[in-house]
């Protein structure tokens, strides 16, 4: 069992050792001149966060994208976008696969579940994984580059805005061609529609995905994982929709200016956003606080494991409600859909919930020392780069540099912590056999 182990977490080093290059190359490719319009190329800091927010598939930038880049450094940041992509599905998947193995070591539901999800051997989980990706972003690219010859862009500016932007909206990274990111598109169901399927498809993580290709029409077969994400994302997506679109409905600057059916869509598709992807059709740093304070909940949840959406994930949160609602009914164990979490599972949802906690509440504070903005902005921003969301009031470009630092941060700890800590607590060792005294404090 400690070789098999070994074996997949060589595979994740691997992925996380090329993650790292990546980056290296990807900063020392944006500072070339051949990548920006300005001469002399750009500075460290702009090109570094630009590149970590690419390859983190963020969309958070400090320049314009639109004009800033030359068409080389375009390649390059949508190069990075599938780079990131791929490599933290591949992570993502590859350490989710050694945690089934753990669990189910000593029965044959690993071989099921591997038969039925469609993994087993990392090399042909790996394949599957940029086969899926690659099929998604070509069925979304083919309707967008369609609609783009409609609207008069000659066909290969037409294919280039559709593979791009089909790219970035399954990666869930947010990254648009156009200064004002969609908001050109706000009452365009050609566009906005493709990019949402794209989007929710990415966020539901590969395990889902695997499974719902082997059994879609059979739920009572799906497992625990997968009728949590499909649950929780079905929910989280109507609620976000209804809150956004409500809290907006009558805001002069937002949705209040559009036609009814312009901004029923503008809703939904910037609810859409928040499980953590960048792009927007509305002026975000117009938004009513109550909206920006209820998208804050929803970029911090996030979207399901292993796949291109950051956050905390939908199964932590939903283990956590299955904790809460245990201890108010006095029951000992945490049921969701009739079927028991472990102890163990809530333990390690608690631990990945206080981390992302403190450390997000650590950057606000630290941000709100460094800069003049204010809570509800800093917020907003610091959970944006947390969740890998991208969305912004419009301050991050203001930040002072060291803000700017710890932003790149925490895009990086978003895109990768997660996973690392949740594995490492998966893979904990045992409890030992000491037992120390048992005390009850008070609590509330």
């Amino acid at each position: 069992m400690a070789r098999t182990q070994r074996h997949y977490f060589n595979y994740a080093a691997v992925i996380l050792s090329g993650f790292l290059i990546a980056l290296l190359i990807g900063t020392c490719l944006l500072m070339l001149p051949l990548s920006t319009v300005h001469v002399g190329g750009l500075p460290l800091l702009p090109a570094l966060f630009t590149a970590t927010s690419a390859l983190c598939v963020t969309g958070l930038t400090i320049v314009d994208t639109a004009t800033y880049w030359t068409d080389f450094g375009k390649i390059v940041i949508l190069t990075l976008i599938q780079v990131g992509g791929f490599g933290v599905m591949s992570f993502a998947a590859v350490l989710a696969q050694a945690v089934v193995r753990r669990e189910n070591h000593s029965t044959n539901l690993a071989s099921a579940a591997e038969r039925r999800s469609g993994t087993g051997r990392i090399s042909t989980l790996l394949r599957r994984v940029l086969a899926v990706s690659l099929l998604i972003e070509l069925f979304t690219a083919i309707p967008l580059t369609i609609r783009f010859l409609s609207l008069g862009y000659s066909p290969p500016r037409a294919l280039w805005h559709g593979i791009f932007h089909a790219v970035s909206a399954f990666n869930n990274a947010g990254f648009a061609l156009y200064s004002d990111n969609l908001s050109s598109f706000v009452g365009d169901w050609g566009i906005c529609l493709p990019l949402m399927v794209a989007i929710i498809i990415g966020g539901l993580g590969f395990p889902v995905l695997f499974e719902l290709r082997t059994c879609p029409l059979k739920p009572y077969s799906w497992s625990l994982h997968s009728r949590m994400v499909l649950a929780g994302s079905t929910g989280l997506l109507l609620f976000s929709s209804l809150v956004v679109t409500a809290f907006e409905w009558h805001n002069p600057k937002t949705l209040g200016k559009l036609p009814s059916a312009d901004a029923i869509l503008a809703g939904i598709f910037q609810a859409v956003q928040t499980r953590t992807t960048g792009f927007n059709s509305i002026d975000i740093g117009q938004m009513h606080e109550s909206t920006l304070f209820a998208m804050d909940t929803f970029m911090f949840i996030g979207a399901g494991p292993a796949g291109t959406a950051g956050g905390i994930k939908i199964t932590t949160m939903f283990a956590l409600l299955a904790v809460v609602a245990a201890v108010i009914r006095g029951r000992r164990q945490a049921v969701v859909f009739g079927k028991s979490i472990s102890p163990e599972v809530a333990h390690q949802a608690v631990a990945v919930v206080v981390l992302a906690f403190i450390l997000t509440a650590t950057a606000t504070i630290a941000i709100l020392f460094l800069t003049q903005f204010t809570l509800s902005e800093t917020l907003f921003e610091v959970l944006s780069a947390f969740g890998t969301v991208g969305l912004s009031t419009g301050i991050t470009p203001q930040l002072n540099n060291p803000s700017q630092l710890i932003l790149i941060t925490l895009m990086i700890i978003g895109r990768l912590g997660p996973i690392t800590v949740a594995t490492a607590l998966a893979f904990a060792p045992s409890a030992s056999n000491i037992s120390f005294p048992t005390e009850r404090p008070i609590i509330g």
